[in-house]
């Protein structure tokens, strides 16, 4: 527990592979639940920071969600989350996905090929993660939660495995954010503090 900064910087600590923000998802986001997906598209491109408000906004808008106040909180999330993850990965851009989820998506538990990823569900059942020890417990990140979990670009060895929870034929549809960096202006290497 603590504060969402120190927290979320924990991820710099050698023997962190995860740090995970619990907290709900913010109440201005509940509209989330009610929305028709089916005339929303997903994001799945670079923005460049240190201003990421008015290329979220135009990408939130271009993607179909709706034009209104319920939009801007929607995008001031996005906005906060990417700048706080652009400062903690010392970069200046960010691949943004922001995707709508019916299928089971990456059903095994891996460890993904970048630096580090931000993971954030914003609507149905979040990232499910476990400890790379077979047999370990499966976890999951609540909606609303905020992890960064470290990628094979900046540790040798998984500790923390993650995956889509299955979700086919379910019915349920998933909102998930996740943020990877697109440039470092420090080698991978630089981050193992």
């Amino acid at each position: 527990m603590g504060n969402e900064n120190d927290i979320l910087t924990r991820i710099h600590d050698p023997l962190v592979q995860l740090a995970h923000w619990q907290r709900p998802r913010p109440s201005t986001l509940s509209w989330l639940d009610t929305l028709d997906w089916r005339g929303i598209d997903d994001i799945d491109t670079t923005v460049s920071g240190p201003r990421f408000g008015p290329q979220v906004t135009r990408l939130l808008h271009d993607a179909g969600y709706p034009q209104a106040s319920q939009t801007g909180m929607l995008a001031e999330e996005i906005v906060v989350r990417a700048s706080q993850f652009a400062r903690l990965m010392t970069c200046t851009a960010l691949r943004l996905r922001l995707e709508v989820i019916e299928t089971d998506a990456c059903r095994k538990f891996h460890m993904d090929y970048v630096t580090a990823r931000l993971l954030m569900p914003l609507l149905g059942p979040g990232t499910q993660w476990k400890d790379a020890n077979p047999g370990a417990a499966v976890n999951q990140i609540e909606i609303g939660n905020v992890c960064i979990l470290k990628g094979r670009r900046w540790v040798d060895e998984p500790v923390i495995l993650h995956r889509s929870p299955p979700i086919a034929g379910t019915g349920q549809t998933r909102l998930l954010l996740a943020l990877d960096p697109a440039n470092t202006d420090a080698p991978a290497e630089s981050l193992r503090i």
